[in-house]
C-alpha cells in the first residue's frame, strides 16, 4: 500500500479549536436552547458522540463557547472603558460605539441574547449569563468611580444609577441588532444616549 493510501484511510484529525469556533457561531445565531444537537454537530463537523466526548454535553459546550466568544469578541466593547487619559464620558461613549460596530452584523451580543428566558433545561446556563451581565455593570460602576477620582464626575454623582442606565442601553443595542437594525440606526441610540449624559450627571 502506498503512502498516499495510508493517508487516505486514516481518519481525520479533529481539531477542537475549530470545532468550538463552530459551535459558538451556531449558539450566535440561535441561542442556547434554539440551537439543536443536530444544528452543532452538522457545524463543527462531528456525530453526537464525538461531540460529548470532547465537550461532555451541550450545556458545556455552550459555557466553552461563551468563553472563547467573550475573550475574542467582548474585549474590544469593555476594553473600551479602560482606556487611559480620557474622560469617564469618553470612555462609556467609545463602549457604545464599539458595541455598535460590533453588533452591527444582526446578531447582537451571546451574553445578552444566549439565553433570554429561563427554563426547566437552561437554568444553570441563564443563571450564568445573568452573572456575566452583570460584572458588565460592575465595570461601568468602577470606570464611573474612576471618573470621581480623577475629577472629571462629580462627586455627587450616583453611579449605580448612571451604571445601570448605560448598562440598559448597552444590553438594547444587541436586542436592537437582532432586530434588524443598522448599525447607523444603533450610532443613532448611542448619539440619544450620550445626551442623557448631562441630565444623569450633577453639573
Amino acid at each position: 500500500m502506498t503512502a498516499t493510501a495510508k493517508e487516505r484511510g486514516r481518519p481525520r484529525k479533529f481539531d477542537r479549536d475549530h470545532a468550538l469556533h463552530q459551535a459558538m457561531e451556531v449558539f450566535l445565531d440561535r441561542g442556547y436552547d434554539g440551537a439543536s444537537l443536530g444544528d452543532l454537530t452538522t457545524a463543527m463537523g462531528i456525530n453526537a458522540p464525538s461531540l460529548y466526548a470532547a465537550f461532555g454535553c451541550k450545556e458545556a459546550l455552550f459555557r466553552e463557547a461563551l468563553d472563547l466568544y467573550v475573550d475574542t469578541a467582548g474585549p474590544r466593547t469593555l476594553d473600551a472603558l479602560g482606556v487611559r487619559d480620557v474622560t469617564a464620558r469618553a470612555a462609556v461613549e467609545a463602549m457604545l460605539r464599539e458595541a455598535a460596530r460590533r453588533f452591527g452584523n444582526g446578531r447582537g451580543c451571546l451574553v445578552v441574547l444566549g439565553a433570554t428566558h429561563r427554563t426547566a433545561d437552561n437554568e444553570a446556563v441563564f443563571h450564568d449569563l445573568t452573572e456575566r451581565r452583570g460584572q458588565t455593570q460592575v465595570l461601568i460602576r468602577q470606570r464611573l468611580k474612576q471618573g470621581i477620582a480623577a475629577g472629571d464626575l462629580p462627586a455627587g454623582t450616583d453611579i449605580g444609577a448612571v451604571a445601570a442606565f448605560y448598562t440598559t442601553v448597552l444590553h438594547g443595542l444587541s436586542l436592537q441588532a437582532r432586530d434588524g437594525a443598522p448599525r447607523k440606526q444603533l450610532m443613532g441610540i448611542v448619539d440619544c444616549a450620550m445626551k442623557a449624559w448631562d441630565g444623569l450627571v450633577p453639573a
